[in-house]
Parts: structure tokens; C-alpha cells; sequence
């Protein structure tokens, strides 16, 4: 099922936001051209990562309390102390508009 979240224009390049559907929540992170999408708890403790710093050259998402870097493309950890991947989601442009695929 798609669900619509904003317009491209609301998150700027570099900038990661956190949207929530029901009990889901979400990161969003735009870099360039591109939109990722992975969940938003970081794996080692319930800290949002959207909160955290985005780095575009590693395509990654560090969470900010513990300093654990999550792969934009993965969702996979690449330094510790997480160790679990955090889930990604599809998502589509349309019509200048960001949808996301949750099932």
C-alpha cells in the first residue's frame, strides 16, 4: 500500500525527517536526486534516528546518541554498538510528491 508522506521540496538535500503512520515511523533522508527510506528506531536503543547527522558520501544515518551509522540502502549497521538492521521502504515520486510502500 502507498502512503503519501510530503512534497520532495520539504525535506531539504542533506536532511533527514521523521514521519510517523500509525505505529510506523519512518526516516526519510534526501541527498541529491535521491530519497531514502528506513525505519526510524535506531536497533540498539529506541532513539529516532531522523535526529541524527547525515553523511552523502557514505549514504548513511548516524544516530546521535550512541554514534551507530545505518546504510541509507540496507538499513544494515556499519559501526557498533548497533548489530540488528533497521528496516528500509520503498519510495516513489510522483507528481513532485513522496509515497512510501509499507505492507
Amino acid at each position: 500500500m502507498l502512503e503519501k508522506l510530503c512534497s520532495v521540496t520539504d525535506i531539504a538535500d542533506g536532511e533527514a525527517r521523521r514521519f510517523e503512520l500509525g505505529t510506523l515511523r519512518i526516516a526519510v533522508v534526501h541527498i541529491g536526486d535521491d530519497f531514502y527510506a528506513i525505519g526510524d528506531r535506531c536497533s540498539h536503543a529506541d532513539i529516532s534516528l531522523a535526529e541524527g547527522e547525515v553523511n552523502a558520501s557514505a549514504r548513511t544515518l548516524e544516530c546521535w546518541k550512541h554514534g551507530s551509522c545505518f546504510s541509507l540502502e540496507t538499513g544494515a549497521p556499519n559501526t557498533f554498538p548497533a548489530t540488528k538492521a533497521v528496516p528500509t521502504y520503498e519510495l516513489r515520486v510522483d507528481d513532485g510528491d513522496l509515497y512510501v510502500e509499507v505492507h
